[in-house]
């Protein structure tokens, strides 16, 4: 496994076109987390925040 370890680049929703072949799925409450910490950005093209990712 390549990416063993490595930090996300960005959040994806799971349809999105943007996220690589190698991207592993975070659940709902890791993506909120990732973005929270602000040390990963949100997909521009899929924008997860629009569907209520980080709504508390």
């Amino acid at each position: 496994m390549a990416n063993v370890g490595a930090v996300p680049d960005s959040v994806h929703l799971g349809d999105c076109r943007m996220a690589g072949k190698n991207a592993d799925p975070l659940g709902r409450d890791e993506g909120r987390q990732a973005l929270s910490t602000g040390r990963v950005r949100a997909c521009a093209i899929c924008r997860p925040f629009t569907l209520g990712l980080l709504d508390s």
